[in-house]
């Protein structure tokens, strides 16, 4: 693949991911943009890792709290902090899990993947998070993550299966919804999206297999290094801007690409 297309694909990986706006769409949209053929599973895998990496790092108190955990959730020994983080972000992932898996045995999936469905996810899922980012409800923090709100924030994470609808602004939208500020809303997105992308990675590694020339293991490695580097500046730049700017610039942008693209697809 040209370098120029693998640049391209991991900066806008990188930078939507974790921004409200939908890396699926992008990158559904990106061949259509260049004229191209699909990057394939591989790459769009290697792009995640990338992404993952970024995430770990960023948020690694947490991981490491969550990772610590683990022995102790094993153990059933809930009171232990990390062992109830660990525990919420597995029941957290469940829902995408399930319906995942049923949209790609039912081929679904690919059935979405349009501009049509992309642009009306944009319009109609960046309204919501408008609408929920201003109401005025922001009594809870990360800490106060519980089993119910856990619960909640899963299904509100399975409609991220919608290409265009944005894991991480679904997830943000859901936990502004339950009266969680913004910046722990973030949070707990971000958070979710580390078993969410290994989960859908491990995936879509198995189902591509392992056989792979030198020239495309090559192109995974600079496209997951180049995808690591814009998530991080991503999640660098969301997380200080959210504590004096609001969530209204991402729906202005989601709005806007949403309109561009029904007009696309219905003339």
């Amino acid at each position: 693949m040209a370098l120029y297309h693998l640049i391209l694909l991991a900066v806008i990986q990188g930078i939507t991911e974790f921004l409200p706006v939908s890396s699926s769409g992008h990158l559904i949209l990106l061949p259509n943009a260049l004229g191209t053929a699909d990057q394939g599973q591989f790459l769009d895998v290697s792009v995640h890792v990338g992404t993952l990496g970024a995430v770990i790092l960023y948020f690694w108190t947490d991981v490491k709290t969550a990772i610590l955990g683990v022995p102790a959730l094993l153990t059933g020994q809930l009171s232990h902090p990390g062992a109830k983080l660990a525990l919420l972000l597995i029941i957290a992932t469940i829902p995408v899990m399930a319906v995942g898996l049923i949209l790609a045995k039912t081929g679904l999936d690919d059935m979405m993947r349009s501009i049509a469905v992309i642009g009306w996810a944009m319009l109609g899922f960046g309204i919501l998070l408008w609408f929920m980012d201003r109401r005025e409800r922001s009594e809870k923090a990360s800490r106060d993550w519980n089993l119910k709100d856990a619960i909640i924030l899963g299904l509100w994470q399975a409609v991220a299966l919608i290409p265009g609808t944005s894991r991480s602004g679904i997830t943000i939208t859901g936990a502004r919804s339950l009266g969680y500020d913004r910046e722990s809303s973030a949070r707990l997105a971000m958070l979710m999206s580390i078993p969410t992308i290994i989960a859908s990675g491990g995936y879509l590694l198995m189902d591509t297999g392992f056989d792979l020339t030198a020239q495309e293991l090559k192109d995974a490695a600079i496209a997951a290094f180049l995808a690591f580097l814009s998530a991080l500046l991503a999640l660098k730049l969301m997380m200080k801007l959210l504590q004096s700017v609001s969530f209204t610039p991402y729906v202005i942008y989601r709005v806007i690409l949403g309109l561009i693209l029904l007009v696309i697809a219905y003339t």
